[in-house]
């Protein structure tokens, strides 16, 4: 089973390249389905059919569907209502409703998420092909379920310290004999939301089950934000096997506008190859108009893909080295390494909070990394960039050993 993703600037052809991706593994024999989350809801127009909230079978082997998050959540609520029944009960609060729970900020995404392991995982499926839209759309998405997780740690903690909080003799809402079942509701639910986003993130993070295809233009502008895109993916776990580019000009008609364009585009994509290897670019040439509907999207991919499979692992990309994040022994202690390509030293920063997290920071992203046991109990001597790869060393701290 495949999961990819398909994102890019705006205006990139992103909807396009994943439909004309998802045509080409039908017609390859794949049960392939092809999901919109992006809220601008191109795909009905790009394949030319309408579509719903739940899959419409097209043709032969392939669906497609626009997600629907108000849908989703309706669908269900009955669910999500049993986990706050009792703890509604127990407080004496008001019970929301499905449309106050709608405006909290992620709900949309927790939706998606939602909706989205249930399709990779309902076994209906070869592969599962998603237009995410823009780039911070996908960020936010594909980043929601550690941030989640961090703030469930925070305010539900899982370990008994919320049951601690409300020691008796502290009133809850005026009612202190109701004390007893709110830290077991609450943390229940907590429990149960940190295990399927912790079920999402081993998903979307493996890459053999999941990767990201960025989609740009042949600029100078497009690609130095795909290449943005490619570092905060890498700093958060995910891994990019193939960029495509879109709208790509050739010398075809000899006259000299367009030989302007080849030329300029021929630089910018010698340019990408050299900058994304070992990650393969694909090229889709420019057309007159863009292609719509599954006859014209089969020939659009066939000529992007040649003769690669287009569900599979394309390249190897910067995450091949057995996933993003590696913790080594030393002679004094150990050494964590991250991969972050296009970085300069300059533009890393790392915090320590407390004793299980360091915070890694590359311009305005950030990603939490709860630290193993090992090196809680260690210091941190000091950071280089090498490779590509960002490595943090570590000393035992003797006070937190024990001696033998």
């Amino acid at each position: 089973m495949r999961c990819v993703l398909f994102t890019g600037k705006g205006g990139a052809g992103t909807t396009t390249v994943a439909a004309a991706t998802a045509t080409l593994a039908a017609q390859r024999g794949y049960r392939t389905l092809v999901m919109s989350v992006d809220p601008a809801q191109g795909l009905a127009a790009v394949l030319d059919h309408p579509l719903s909230g739940a899959p419409v079978e097209i043709e032969s082997g392939l669906y497609a569907q626009q997600a629907d998050t108000q849908q989703a959540f309706e669908d269900h609520w009955q669910v999500i209502r049993g986990y706050f029944s009792r703890f509604w009960k127990v407080t004496g609060t008001d019970p929301v409703e499905v449309d106050e729970l709608m405006v909290l900020p992620g709900t949309g995404e927790v939706l998606t998420l939602l909706h989205l392991l249930d399709q990779v995982t309902s076994g209906d499926y070869d592969v599962v092909l998603v237009d995410t839209g823009p780039i911070p759309q996908l960020l936010r998405l594909l980043t929601l379920p550690e941030t989640l997780a961090w703030y469930l740690r925070r305010v539900v903690p899982l370990d008994g310290r919320f049951a601690r909080r409300l020691r008796p003799g502290r009133a809850l809402l005026g009612r202190p004999d109701r004390l007893g079942a709110v830290p077991e509701s609450l943390v229940g639910a907590a429990a149960r939301l940190q295990s399927i986003m912790r079920e999402v993130r081993e998903v979307l993070s493996d890459p053999l089950r999941s990767s990201v295809r960025l989609v740009l233009t042949p600029e100078s502008v497009v690609v130095e934000q795909t290449r943005g895109a490619l570092t905060a993916l890498a700093l958060h776990g995910f891994a990019v096997d193939a960029v495509v580019a879109n709208r790509v000009h050739t010398q075809s008609g000899g006259d000299a506008w367009r030989a302007g364009w080849a030329a300029v585009h021929r630089d910018q994509l010698l340019d990408a190859e050299l900058s994304f290897a070992p990650i393969p670019v694909l090229r889709a040439a420019y057309r007159a108009g863009e292609p719509v509907g599954l006859e014209e999207l089969a020939a659009f991919a066939a000529a992007a893909y040649t003769g690669l499979d287009p569900v599979g692992v394309l390249g190897a990309g910067r995450q091949a080295d057995g996933g993003p994040l590696h913790v080594e022994r030393t002679d004094d202690g150990f050494s964590i390494s991250l991969g972050l390509p296009f970085v300069e030293r300059s533009e890393i920063g790392l915090t320590r909070i407390g004793e299980d997290e360091l915070m890694v920071s590359v311009g305005s992203q950030r990603r939490l990394l709860i630290l193993p046991s090992a090196l809680r109990r260690c210091d941190v001597r000091g950071a280089v960039l090498r490779d590509d790869r960002l490595v943090v060393s570590f000393v035992l701290d003797p006070d937190l050993w024990v001696r033998t």
